[in-house]
């Protein structure tokens, strides 16, 4: 019989359950460009603007071709802050290009171009969380956005379902302990099952859509 928790994972899933990744165009991969893809995000996402802005900067960066170290480094200054721009970035634009570019620089030099040489040397969660945090603009709320979307092809990290999450998930009647909540889904859903609990997080209308179409549902099938 399906529990209430399994019907709420599933149409939270199905309703919100978008990582900020999806949403920006990547694809994660355990390969070096998509790794470095997510850190530009978890980068812009670390700001105070909303994440559909960084969302769509981010994707401009990509569009424009910057989706590698090399490929940021190559682009001027002003060649980062246009793409910014375009995605509406603007409050942060120019502080934002010029620590991309250090970020790039620093990843180049100190790992190669590779985010899976940081991850090997970090050893721990908490490690790789405080090796994060060295890129220019990824204060700890960006770190936390980075490992909560890689953490289903870095899977030593699982599950990564921080306090942002679990305020999500009480307010969703969910599990707000990490293993219990990883428990109702594939390790491959758990980013998406932590991206839409922050979302209830941060907008309690997530939960209240949830309740609502749930009671629909049961309504509609003569369940009480």
């Amino acid at each position: 019989m399906t529990t209430a928790q399994d019907r709420t994972v599933g149409v939270l899933l199905e309703r919100y359950g978008r990582t900020y990744a999806q949403e920006a165009g990547i694809t994660v991969k355990d390969t070096p460009s998509p790794l470095y893809q997510l850190l530009v995000l978890s980068t812009l996402l670390s700001a105070r603007i909303s994440a559909s802005v960084a969302v769509a900067a981010a994707h401009e960066l990509f569009t424009a071709g910057y989706r590698t170290p090399r490929a940021m480094c190559s682009a001027s200054w002003q060649q980062r802050v246009d793409a910014l721009g375009r995605g509406h970035y603007r409050r942060y634009d120019e502080r934002t290009a010029t620590m991309l570019g250090e970020g790039a620089e620093l990843l180049t030099a100190k790992y190669r171009s590779d985010l899976r040489r940081l991850h090997d040397l970090a050893g721990s969660t908490p490690e790789l969380i405080l090796s994060l945090q060295d890129f220019p603009g990824v204060g700890p709320v960006g770190a936390a956005i980075f490992c909560r979307e890689v953490q289903a092809v870095w899977t030593d990290v699982a599950p990564f379902l921080d306090q942002k999450v679990a305020d999500g998930a009480s307010r969703l009647g969910l599990p707000t302990a990490a293993r219990e909540l990883a428990d109702l889904v594939s390790p491959a859903d758990l980013p998406r099952l932590a991206a839409a609990c922050v979302r209830a997080a941060l907008e309690k209308s997530v939960a209240d859509d949830v309740s609502a179409l749930i009671a629909g549902d049961l309504k509609s099938t003569g369940q009480s």
